[in-house]
């Protein structure tokens, strides 16, 4: 398995822990203000860690950063305001609507439509259009639908902003941005308590296992893997959101939901092993 495969199943892992840890803000700042915690924080250990103005974009690259950026900030934002009405694994499971748009688009080979099939059934099975999925909460998944939207953006400026810009640089440089996307709703919903103490600790291990080391090692992913096979690989996140969200938070989903779930899984398996029967050696090493 490449390196680069193995860096996006370390970052799922990351950020659907994350963002079961995150939700444990919710109660003090909202969850615009534990967005923008943990954008705020995240931006700042990738400051540090990747000193971006060493490596400033072209006058040419800015338009994909900031575009990349602000879906970046947009998608966290309008994430976890559907965490606040959803399960984890529901929400993750309907934000994939953005990488799987940009998977079909992508598509050129029957197989692969046969793993996208698979995955919009899935995700058909959590939309609350049907009796096993009444009890969704319909403004939840419209959040987690929006954020879909703004993850294929991040997709695929992310992917140009790596080509033109260092990998860890172009990280920072869009964590930044999603900040200040982020920050004026954070502030209005929670104004003075984001200032708390207390909650420091919380912010950074959120910060830095939901965004800071995900979003650097989808960055590097983005750069050695094709859009369609990252996008449809990143179908795995429903299933590890669920279980985050049943063993930290206790969330049970019903039996179709999981059922959704586990069509999600198996075309992000198959689409995984395709992707390495027709990758070149270059995207392998």
């Amino acid at each position: 398995m490449s390196l680069a495969l193995v860096g996006v199943v370390v970052a799922m892992a990351s950020i659907q822990t994350g963002a079961a840890i995150g939700k444990s803000l919710f109660p003090a700042v909202g969850p615009a203000g534990a967005t923008t915690l943990r954008l705020v924080f995240a931006s700042l250990i990738l400051a540090v860690v990747w000193r971006p103005w060493r490596h400033l974009p072209p006058r040419g690259a800015w338009r994909a950063i900031l575009l990349y950026g602000a879906a970046l900030g947009g998608m966290n934002l309008l994430f976890y305001m559907s965490l606040a009405r959803i399960p984890l694994g529901v929400a993750v499971a309907l934000e994939f609507t953005g990488p799987l748009a940009v998977a079909v688009a992508g598509s050129r080979r029957l197989l692969d439509w046969l793993f996208v099939a698979m995955a919009v059934v899935g995700v058909a099975l959590l939309l609350p259009f049907h009796g096993a999925a009444e009890d969704l909460d319909l403004i939840g998944a419209g959040y987690a639908l929006a954020a879909g939207a703004c993850w294929a953006v991040y997709i695929l400026f992310g992917q140009k902003s790596g080509a033109q810009v260092h990998g860890g640089a172009a990280a920072a440089l869009g964590m930044i941005i999603a900040s200040c996307v982020a920050l004026p709703v954070g502030i209005a919903q929670a104004g003075a308590d984001l200032l708390s103490w207390s909650l420091v600790p919380v912010a950074l291990a959120v910060a830095v296992l939901s965004s800071a080391l995900p979003y650097s090692l989808e960055m590097l992913a983005l750069k050695r893997l094709p859009t369609q096979t990252f996008s449809i690989l990143m179908s795995g996140e429903p299933a590890l959101g669920a279980l985050s969200g049943l063993i930290i938070l206790g969330e049970h989903l019903t039996v179709s939901q999981w059922l959704a779930i586990g069509l999600v899984v198996a075309a992000s398996a198959g689409s995984s092993l395709s992707a390495q029967r027709k990758a070149s050696p270059e995207i392998l090493t």
